[in-house]
């Protein structure tokens, strides 16, 4: 998906909304479990009520590879059941090099060798450009670096100073060299809203991957303060909030809830930034 394409999901849906697919085989109802794929049918049953009211789905790799062959094969009837109209996100946070990059993008991009072709990873880049650009040979796909997390350990190295800028302002200055806002997003953490107008610095036209809102306590309202932009250049992801809504029988409905309060909310965000 082009950022074209994808910011006009963003006027027509009038949502920002990416949902993550943190799908975990011991909190999905029990019901489930008679399935023949128990977790694909729990995320099928989630884009099913959801996708009218979301502009992407990230499933987190960890969560299906943990299961082996079967946590693959979960995985790939995932991607293939995302609608088209959806960025489609890999969080697998990737950042080796050399031919081991390559073959990390290979399984998430190559649909002919692994059977996946998801428009978007995230990706570490603490490796630097090596760890980043076999992921940008696939022409229309989006790398999504880890730029400032809402994680307790980021004041570990992000805040660093390196000179005049810290670290994770090196990280989205230099990313910046190496493609455009038309292939790059970051990562950046809801809980560090007041961070957002420092890293339209660096970022003004990039679209940011924001985990954090919700159940990490981040504030959609300070998000778009400080991080819209004209194209809205904001994706926000909520996980745990919406899959997790029930687990009963009726969870599917539960999760289409809550994405329908927070798409409500980035209406009226939209609509408050003249972007629709």
């Amino acid at each position: 998906m082009s950022r074209s394409e994808l910011i006009g999901q963003i006027k027509s849906k009038k949502s920002f909304l990416c949902i993550g697919l943190d799908t975990d085989i011991d909190k999905i109802p029990a019901f489930l479990k008679q399935y023949p794929d128990p977790v694909f049918e729990f995320n099928k049953r989630i884009i099913d009520a959801t996708q009218d009211l979301c502009v992407s789905y990230k499933p987190n790799a960890a969560f299906y590879e943990s299961r082996g062959v079967k946590g693959l094969q979960s995985l790939i009837a995932t991607w293939n059941y995302i609608p088209k109209n959806c960025l489609s996100i890999i969080d697998a946070k990737r950042g080796d090099i050399g031919n081991t990059s390559d073959n990390y993008a290979k399984a998430f991009f190559n649909e002919d060798m692994s059977g996946m072709s998801f428009d978007a990873i995230t990706v570490a880049p603490y490796m630097g450009n090596d760890s980043v650009t076999p992921f940008l040979k696939y022409d229309g796909k989006w790398v999504i670096l880890l730029a400032l997390t809402s994680s307790v350990g980021s004041k570990d190295f992000q805040y660093l100073q390196i000179g005049e800028h810290t670290l994770y302002e090196r990280v989205i200055q230099t990313a910046n060299t190496w493609a455009d806002a038309e292939r790059l997003m970051f990562v950046v953490g809801a809980t560090k809203s007041t961070e957002f107008t420092n890293i339209r610095k660096y970022a003004p036209n990039n679209f940011l991957l924001v985990p954090g809102v919700g159940a990490q306590g981040g504030s959609l309202e300070d998000v778009c303060k400080y991080g819209m932009t004209k194209d809205c250049g904001l994706l926000v992801n909520s996980s745990r909030g919406i899959i997790y809504a029930s687990n009963g029988e009726d969870f599917a409905e539960a999760a289409r809830a809550e994405a329908l309060k927070l798409q409500q909310q980035m209406q009226a965000e939209l609509e408050k930034a003249g972007i629709i």
